[in-house]
């Protein structure tokens, strides 16, 4: 291989890991996405699209692009793996009116983004209660195979939740470098908020001692190129 070759190789991004839930293998994607492969299945979390529109309602003023980000993440993501189905697991929305603030061009966007595959809204805490015209089916929670995926962790075995929005704190450099992250132990599994606005919840938080029941699982970091598994004890 020549040096240009070389150099060219490892400039390119490597955009998915591969993690295991419950012996089950997904790819954890670099957008914080997972994919099942075998299932065609693609699960992405904590949209909270219309963020901006909700705090700007309180006064709040945020830049109002956060619905155009998210959602032209989530189709660069779809066009990469397409699958034959989407589960976004709660919290889509980031309040229980956020779907009627929808753009029409939002609203188209979403609609080209559901064509020609099924697609799940399981309801979270910010959106219970998610209308039949949004496309899609809305569900609590579902079932695959030994995978059970829903809005809030309770710690079950082949679980894959969000609601936590982990993200993890580790040195890098003489420094320390603050991104999000899967939290996994093999046995389940917390994903990533995916919005453009949303924050993040420490790993070493409590809310994650309660789920997992100890330090020892490992946060799969979403970096500039790739995923950096790091065990959650070395990040603060």
């Amino acid at each position: 291989m020549t040096a240009a070759a070389q150099s060219s190789e490892d400039d390119q991004t490597v955009r998915a890991s591969t993690v295991t839930i419950a012996d089950v293998a997904l790819l954890a994607d670099l957008s914080g996405a997972l994919f099942w492969e075998e299932q065609r299945l693609l699960v992405v979390s904590d949209l909270h699209l219309e963020k901006g529109s909700s705090f700007a309602a309180r006064g709040v003023l945020l830049p109002p692009y956060d619905t155009v980000a998210t959602l032209g993440r989530l189709a660069a993501v779809i066009a990469r793996h397409d699958p034959r189905m989407v589960i976004a697991l709660g919290d889509s929305f980031h309040d229980r009116t956020a779907h009627e603030r929808l753009a029409d061009s939002n609203r188209e966007a979403l609609t080209a983004l559901q064509a020609r595959r099924d697609w799940i809204w399981i309801s979270g805490n910010h959106d219970p209660a998610l209308p039949s015209d949004l496309g899609g089916v809305v569900a609590s929670e579902v079932a695959i195979g030994p995978i059970v995926f829903r809005h809030e962790p309770t710690g079950a075995f082949g679980e894959i939740a969000g609601h936590l929005h982990p993200k993890a704190r580790v040195p890098t450099r003489g420094r320390t470098m603050e991104r999000r992250c899967f939290a996994s132990d093999g046995e389940r599994a917390v994903m990533p908020a995916f919005g453009a606005y949303t924050g993040g919840l420490s790993i070493r938080d409590a809310a994650f001692a309660k789920i997992f029941g100890t330090p020892g699982f490992m946060a799969h970091v979403l970096g500039d190129r790739k995923l950096h598994a790091i065990a959650a004890s070395r990040c603060y």
